[in-house]
């Protein structure tokens, strides 16, 4: 496999192909991207993808195209889109942090410890940030997981293992802060300075909130946890009483009907009407008389009238007759115009159809060409009359 030579051989690419890198990127969890559709979105040239695949930007799998893993993860992170939770990531950074630290202690020259704790204060402002991303993708995991996850058990597995990373992420936010409070004292006494400082507050900061979005996203998992139990029960009675109900011993195995009894909720209730008292003054007035007509009205008869049976059609309906109608051909009409050099209404008018066409018609066909053909024809000034008619001066382009 090929690899880029500088960074801008790399963002050139990246920008040349950018229409098919976006499309893969947003079907990346729909379906493999075939390759008769990468063809389309770089002009059919089969090189470009080659350059891709021999540059390791995308993979080939027989007649199927994927991002590599690499690209990939980069474009997730970058956009804050990535759904894995990369609890290693934290753990390398504190690592190479205590690892700088010792190099710093043991280092003598200026300029090489100055190198060191450049590298440190980066890993610093790292890890707040990466930390807080993690925390993110957790919450969106916990939500996606318990609203799209069809199986319980699996949904209930899944929860469970993203409260291990939870109690795993809060114990590295512990390293990190017994870090910086005790196990490194020597080196923040010595190294301490106005940047260092603003850095190792921030992080506090960053950790701080990463503790109270931790303890929501507790409450959150233990929530769901408790609504899939709820769930599952409930579904695993009801599989019980459709068993029963299936094999007809559900009055004899169970107590329902000693429970519907005693139900008093209002759905096992039947509903009450209320007759409705009019009036003797409101039925003495014209309203409600005019009410009664109107009900005697539109109440339904119960008599049944015989309709009376249409009389036979005779046999001349029955004919098969053809009618032909004559269309115009706008698309004709407009070639010709082109090739003639008149103007439009002229042209129209002297135009030799198949059927003859009164001047209203004519006048129609004028204004559907203009209307259909407005970017082929070319709009003057001037103004004519025919027929008490005014007309434009069209020409063709």
């Amino acid at each position: 496999m090929n690899t880029f030579s500088n960074i801008k051989e790399l963002l050139k690419t990246l920008s040349r192909e950018q229409a098919l890198l976006s499309e893969m990127f947003e079907k990346r969890k729909t379906f493999s991207y075939k390759y008769d559709y990468a063809l389309e979105l770089v002009e059919q040239d089969e090189s470009r993808i080659k350059y891709l695949v021999e540059h390791g930007v995308i993979r080939e799998n027989g007649n199927w195209l994927e991002l590599d893993d690499q690209f990939l993860q980069f474009f997730e992170q970058v956009l804050e889109v990535n759904e894995e939770i990369n609890i290693s990531l934290i753990d390398s950074h504190i690592q190479h942090l205590k690892d700088q630290i010792n190099y710093y202690l043991k280092e003598n020259n200026e300029q090489r410890k100055y190198n060191y704790l450049r590298a440190i204060k980066s890993s610093l402002r790292k890890m707040g940030v990466i930390t807080l991303r993690n925390i993110v993708d957790l919450k969106r995991n916990i939500d996606n997981t318990f609203k799209n996850e069809p199986n319980y058990k699996i949904k209930r597995a899944k929860l469970e293992s993203l409260d291990k990373k939870r109690d795993d992420i809060s114990s590295f936010i512990r390293r990190i802060e017994q870090l910086l409070e005790e196990e490194e004292k020597t080196f923040f006494a010595i190294a301490l300075d106005d940047d260092l400082i603003q850095i190792i507050h921030l992080l506090k900061v960053e950790l701080n909130e990463c503790r109270h979005n931790l303890i929501a996203a507790q409450k959150q998992i233990i929530e769901y946890l408790n609504q899939i139990q709820y769930q599952s029960r409930v579904v695993e009675k009801i599989r019980q009483l459709k068993y029963l109900k299936d094999q007809f011993t559900i009055r004899h195995d169970t107590n329902i009907d000693q429970m519907l009894a005693s139900d008093r909720h209002l759905i096992y209730e039947t509903r009450p009407t209320y007759p409705l008292k009019l009036a003797l003054d409101y039925l003495g007035s014209d309203e409600a008389l005019d009410s009664i007509r109107k009900m005697y009205h539109e109440r339904v008869s119960n008599v049944k009238m015989e309709l009376p049976l249409a009389p036979a059609l005779s046999l001349e309906l029955l004919n098969e007759e053809i009618q032909t109608e004559i269309q115009v051909n706008l698309e004709e009409v407009k070639n010709g115009f082109i090739a003639s050099g008149k103007d439009l209404f002229n042209f129209v008018a002297g135009y030799p159809y198949d059927k003859e066409l009164s001047f209203d018609e004519q006048v129609t066909i004028f204004c559907q060409m203009i209307s259909l053909y407005e970017a082929d024809f070319q709009f003057t000034d001037q103004f004519n009359f025919f027929n008490d008619v005014e007309y434009a001066l069209v020409y063709p382009k």
